[in-house]
């Protein structure tokens, strides 16, 4: 699924926009071998840490957990959303420094 720049900037904050924007071609190719390994370490405790919150808002939504924010939570369809738009600049890093390595 392909996600406008528009909808980018709206899911993520600056700083995780960046990091995405650093994972799309040229500037990923641009990067040296130490700030690629940088930028995919960044981009998966990202990631991680949307994917956590993401399934603690949607066992807030079946009842199984306590509501932990000011105001119960309604849908995480965004958090979903950032979830992935950040596990796919993961993988494309990932896919540059594999291609480096078998270069």
């Amino acid at each position: 699924m392909s996600v406008s720049s528009r909808q980018e900037a709206r899911l993520l904050s600056a700083d995780e926009a960046d990091l995405v924007a650093r994972s799309h071609h040229p500037s990923l190719r641009e990067a040296d071998d130490t700030g690629l390994a940088e930028l995919i370490t960044r981009l998966r405790e990202r990631r991680d840490r949307a994917r956590d919150v993401s399934r603690r808002q949607r066992r807030e939504l079946r009842g199984k957990a306590a509501p932990s924010g000011a105001r119960p939570v309604t849908d995480n369809t965004g958090t979903r959303q950032k979830a992935a738009l950040l596990a796919a600049a993961v993988k494309r890093a990932s896919k540059e420094s594999e291609r480096r390595r078998n270069a």
